[in-house]
């Protein structure tokens, strides 16, 4: 016997269904759902227990985009493997949803084409654009700026482009104290390890490093670049510098602009023949700083005010704010030591 065709029961409830069960308008349906809306009590309970009894849920995308908010955030990166974004994201997800907005991800690595990314992000209608730590190209900030009547902010980095609003670690400052803190150490040739920068966006930690130690009669006699964010960039970089270069001229003061370039120079120290001390500082202190093997002495950010005050300016935009820079505070573990 031919069976007849099987009722959906996952089918979806509708608004309409919804209004027809508690007797009330569509329209009072989709109020019922806004907060603050025009609507009287009764007719919303009647609504939410109509709603449960058919598990509706409301569409907020069709709902945002009728409204013109499509409560979507946009975020950049372009260095996924710097693990001090795992903690930025966290956050930031999390304070985001809990405003009611979803977080849309644009890697916009070397490899990918950031037009295409921010071309998609502009499609979904998002309301803002937040750059997580990214060094923006001119070029990267030009089309940012040709989506229409949206925030932008960088997080975690600077900016000089007077439409991007900045909250951000002063690196300037830290860069300061952890010249300080070597100098006090007793060390005597100091090194700094550097990421990719870009000219429109510093960190400000190299400036305030070298600067400090002018002002203390040294200066920064090495300075080593890496592409990339990640614990293999800052070994190879390290372990180059010790095999080219006599261990009498070795730096004894290693400055690095964040923890996971760090910990690769200090691999590359523990691959060495263990003749020559260089005492290494890091930036971001994440959770394998403080790993036994390590014991990394850092700066820390404070995560926390920094993606709250990105977050509201990227949902409440004000004019009037400014570029804002807070104050972190050093971590002090063992990697910092000099040795006697």
């Amino acid at each position: 016997m031919k069976q007849g065709k099987k009722s959906d029961s996952r089918q979806k409830a509708t608004a309409s269904d919804v209004a027809k069960r508690a007797g009330v308008s569509k329209w009072t349906v989709s109020r019922a759902f806004i907060e603050g809306s025009s609507i009287s009590v009764t007719s919303r309970q009647r609504v939410l227990a109509s709603a449960k009894e058919l598990n509706y849920r409301p569409n907020l995308l069709a709902r945002s985009l009728s409204q013109k908010s499509s409560h979507i955030i946009g975020v950049v990166i372009d260095q996924p493997g710097n693990p001090n974004l795992i903690a930025l994201l966290n956050e930031l997800t999390q304070q985001l949803q809990s405003k009611g907005y979803m977080a849309m991800l644009l890697n916009i690595t070397a490899k990918a084409s950031y037009e295409a990314a921010i071309t998609l992000a502009e499609q979904l209608q998002i309301d803002g654009l937040l750059f997580l730590g990214t060094a923006l190209s001119d070029d990267l900030i030009t089309f940012a700026q040709d989506i229409h009547n949206i925030p932008l902010v960088q997080l975690c980095r600077n900016n000089t482009n007077p439409s991007i609003q900045v909250v951000s670690t002063d690196g300037y400052q830290a860069g300061q104290r952890i010249a300080q803190l070597l100098y006090q150490e007793g060390y005597t040739r100091f090194g700094y390890m550097k990421g990719p920068e870009t000219n429109s966006s510093p960190l400000l930690r190299f400036e305030g490093y070298r600067d400090t130690l002018q002002a203390l009669g040294s200066d920064v006699s090495l300075t080593l670049d890496v592409n990339n964010y990640q614990r293999s960039d800052g070994y190879a970089a390290l372990r180059a510098y010790l095999l080219t270069t006599p261990a009498t001229e070795h730096i004894d003061a290693l400055f690095c602009e964040n923890d996971i370039i760090a910990i690769g120079a200090m691999d590359a120290l523990i691959d060495a023949d263990g003749s020559h001390h260089i005492g290494i500082v890091g930036f971001d202190n994440i959770e394998l700083a403080s790993a036994s093997a390590y014991q990394l002495t850092t700066y820390s950010q404070p995560i926390k005010p920094l993606v709250a005050d990105a977050v509201r300016r990227v949902l409440q935009p004000d004019p009037n704010d400014t570029d804002t820079f807070y104050s972190g505070e050093l971590t002090l573990r063992r990697s910092h030591r000099k040795i006697e």
